[in-house]
């Protein structure tokens, strides 16, 4: 009887087992846009071919945003949205300490010069909006090449390992200075072009349109860096006048959104080169502004003003950040890219 009964108590033991084993078994995947409810495999294919890979793609966009570029009904885009929004858990506040851990992905690309490394903490964020300003010349454009270049470096080496994406509006890019500066840092240029991707935008609309299209491509990419150089160039030649400054400033205010939500979706850096204007009437200061208004103002995370200085440097001002001080720092722009 004793027998039977150690039988009968090893046999009760073993549904206990598999039971610590059912509670070890891995946590489910994260849910994509196949698993919103009411989004069929050609709803899923609509919105992957208009750039929409993930749940945070979809619940940042508005009902008519959505409609338009994925081909919906308004009606069935407000429902995809709101599904979307309650699955990717954004709906809500969070506290500030679960923030502070998201902001743990956030990184920072050095632009390989201690003194502009130090100005902005480390080197230039992702998710966020980076807006270089200054006169022709200052160096707004040499800035974005040697970012371009180091963004295709390792994490390691103080780059993001990425693909780069170059709206070019002015025809200021050059692949000569690319090479240039890959060489200045020992990388081989071919590999470095080759993650460089640059499309010429004739128009503001046209420039809004290569943004869209930024979004359908960065399927399969890891895409960590958007430069628009300049991004004011076309909506100041095209909206002249008081009268068209309103159209012109919410137009740009779309496009400023659109790249804020690439930044945001794919943990990148979007730096932005702004042209200046002279006030003559100003009295007292700098009569040197941005183009822009309170719009660009606004929409930047940090603000970079480059100015000349003699004997070939330049000077870079730190004039708007949520978190740094404002400071100065002094750079040169050599043949093999920017230097201390």
């Amino acid at each position: 009887m004793a027998t039977k009964s150690k039988t009968d108590e090893s046999k009760a033991e073993e549904p206990e087992e598999e039971h610590i084993m059912t509670m070890e078994e891995p946590l489910e995947p994260e849910p994509t846009i196949d698993d919103l409810p009411g989004v069929g495999p050609a709803t899923a294919e609509k919105l992957r071919e208009a750039g929409f890979e993930e749940l945070l793609a979809v619940a940042v966009m508005s009902a008519g945003d959505l409609a338009e570029q994925a081909e919906l009904g308004e009606a069935v885009a407000g429902k995809i949205i709101a599904a979307a929004k309650k699955m990717a858990n954004i709906g809500g506040f969070v506290s500030g300490a679960a923030l502070l851990e998201r902001r743990r992905e956030v990184m920072k690309l050095s632009s390989m010069v201690q003194s502009i490394d130090d100005l902005m903490a480390g080197g230039f964020e992702t998710q966020a909006l980076v807006e270089v300003y200054g006169e022709f010349g200052s160096g707004k454009t040499q800035i974005g090449h040697q970012l371009a270049v180091n963004c295709t470096m390792s994490i390691e080496e103080g780059g993001l390992d990425g693909d780069v994406f170059y709206i070019d509006t002015e025809d200021t890019f050059r692949p000569e200075r690319i090479t240039q500066m890959a060489r200045g840092r020992g990388l081989d240029p071919e590999a470095v072009l080759e993650r460089i991707h640059v499309a010429r935008a004739y128009n503001s609309a046209h420039q809004m349109l290569l943004a869209e299209e930024i979004k359908r491509m960065s399927k399969g990419r890891n895409i960590k860096m958007i430069i628009v150089d300049s991004l004011t160039s076309h909506y100041r030649a095209e909206y002249i006048g008081r009268g068209m400054l309103a159209n012109r400033q919410q137009k740009l205010n779309r496009h400023l959104k659109d790249l804020k939500q690439l930044a945001d979706v794919n943990n990148a850096l979007v730096l932005v080169t702004n042209q200046v204007q002279s006030k003559p009437d100003a009295m007292w200061g700098d009569p040197t502004k941005p183009i822009g208004g309170h719009v660009l103002a606004h929409a930047s995370t940090f603000r970079l003003y480059l100015r000349k200085a003699k004997g070939g440097r330049r000077i870079a001002r730190l004039v708007d950040s949520p978190n740094l001080p404002d400071g100065e720092c002094v750079y040169q722009v050599t043949e093999e890219g920017l230097r201390d």
